[in-house]
């Protein structure tokens, strides 16, 4: 038994009272009792059933550049956690010029912003501040809610849930005694399902459990997004590589929620992986770390270090002994989720 699973097995007693907890704060949203807001502009959340790494940041990318395309003004809507920005509404991006560095607006927001071009990002605990100002002083016309499922003072016109194809519901017990935000039951709130992550080799069990998802819920709308391959950029170059021999020997780090999905791509893709460092999710990253991680790979016989996009943008300015590169994921939505995400907002105009 892991780490993880000796601290569910302890939690499991607790688990019937936090999810009671987390039904009766679902329920006084919904009778009014706790305050709700409505917006002038569409709003579409996206957030998760589960906790850990889902596919969020990646669908708000695409949605926002989805949205883009279709000629809106999308503003991305975060509680930019992990960042030290404290005001009531904080703007990472103007969606020309970022105002804020990656500690103070916390990964997630800071990594939107710095590939996302004409699209604003802004941080707040309470998300309706960054709302407004994103209508009021950026003009935005459709809101995304990044991680938005469990932030229920804000009316949303489409709540997508997501679940990764690998690691679905997890043990299917609410937190402590598992990996569940909520009950299940919350699951009738939402307006669509989209499993993330969709590989060949998870591919039949993702089917298995979009039965259960449409049985269990058959009104709402079940979308895949599919991996389609993977490229590597040269962080000094910033621009893609050859192929992924041009790394050599490699050590691979990362601090995100799964790590093990970032080791086994790596060795899906033939790397030449001699060492492997995962760190928490959302490790600050520091000169001191850096130094350790390449003195480590050198010492291991690496040529280069391999790192995710989204630890990259923490570390872009540290000073580097050995060449790093990214590991880049391409992906792709089923074509009638943006059909299906269009129309619906269409009804809001």
């Amino acid at each position: 038994m892991n780490k993880i699973d000796f601290f569910f097995a302890l939690g499991r007693p607790l688990s019937p009272l936090y999810s009671g907890l987390m039904s009766t704060r679902a329920a006084f949203y919904k009778k009014s009792i706790f305050k709700r807001h409505t917006l002038p502009v569409p709003v579409i959340s996206i957030g998760n059933l589960t906790m850990g790494g889902s596919g969020k940041t990646p669908m708000v990318l695409s949605l926002a550049r989805m949205l883009k395309q279709a000629g809106y003004y999308p503003a991305i809507i975060s509680r930019g956690y992990g960042g030290k920005a404290n005001k009531k509404s904080n703007t990472v991006s103007t969606g020309k010029k970022i105002l804020l560095s990656q500690k103070e607006a916390g990964d997630e927001p800071f990594m939107l912003a710095k590939i996302l071009e004409g699209v604003p990002v802004i941080t707040g605990k309470s998300r309706i501040h960054p709302c407004k100002q994103a209508i009021e002083s950026h003009d935005a016309d459709i809101l995304l809610l990044d991680d938005g499922f469990q932030h229920l003072a804000i009316n949303r016109d489409i709540d997508i849930v997501l679940f990764n194809a690998t690691t679905l519901a997890g043990n299917s017990r609410v937190f402590p005694g598992g990996v569940l935000r909520e009950p299940v039951s919350a699951l009738k709130r939402c307006h669509a399902f989209m499993l993330t992550g969709v590989t060949g080799s998870n591919r039949e069990r993702a089917d298995q459990f979009s039965i259960l998802l449409k049985k269990k819920f058959p009104e709402k709308p079940l979308f895949f997004s599919k991996i389609f391959g993977y490229e590597v950029w040269a962080a000094d170059e910033k621009e893609s590589v050859g192929g992924f021999s041009d790394l050599g020997r490699t050590s691979g780090f990362c601090a995100i929620a799964n790590p093990i999905r970032f080791q086994d791509s790596m060795e899906m893709n033939g790397i030449d992986l001699v060492q492997f460092s995962p760190f928490e999710d959302h490790r600050k990253y520091d000169q001191r770390l850096m130094d350790r991680l390449c003195n480590e790979a050198k010492g291991a016989g690496a040529q280069s270090l391999l790192t995710t996009e989204k630890d990259f943008v923490k570390i872009d300015h540290l000073k580097r002994t050995l060449p790093l590169y990214v590991l880049k994921v391409k992906q792709k939505e089923d074509k009638e989720f943006a059909e299906y995400i269009l129309k619906t907002i269409q009804k809001y105009q």
